[in-house]
């Protein structure tokens, strides 16, 4: 079952934090806050069900602090605007991620053919092998 969030508003509910960003780029990298902390209190949130915050907590609790917010960074972009946007995108890829259902796998039994062609590459593995004794 495909979960879309994006159709439930959840980016009202972000908070963005504009910082410099490290790294390579110059002279804006030392004057401009184009880096962008993206935090989501998933808690907190009003827009997901009780259900959904027990999953998104598990599957993302080593990205989720103590207050209970996930975290997103972005600095990729030269702009603050853009780097707010691959946030909020990540942000849902994320979410969207956790709270995919896997579906469940069924336990099925060997094939007669397989089970017949591992007993063949064993015995052409034992020949090899037998192949390399010594014989006195």
């Amino acid at each position: 079952m495909e979960i879309n969030l994006k159709r439930r508003n959840l980016h009202l509910e972000f908070k963005h934090k504009a910082l410099r960003s490290s790294g390579p780029g110059g002279q804006n990298v030392n004057k401009l806050n184009s880096k962008v902390e993206l935090r989501f209190n998933i808690q907190e949130s009003i827009l997901l069900t009780v259900n959904e915050k027990v999953q998104l907590l598990k599957k993302l609790s080593n990205r989720i602090n103590s207050l209970g917010e996930l975290i997103v960074v972005s600095q990729t972009e030269r702009t603050q605007l853009k780097n707010k946007q691959a946030a909020i995108e990540r942000c849902y890829n994320l979410l969207n991620r956790a709270l995919k259902q896997r579906k469940k796998r069924y336990k099925t039994k060997p094939t007669k053919a397989s089970k017949l062609k591992r007993l063949k590459l064993k015995k052409e593995r034992s020949e090899i092998k037998h192949q390399r004794r010594h014989i006195y």
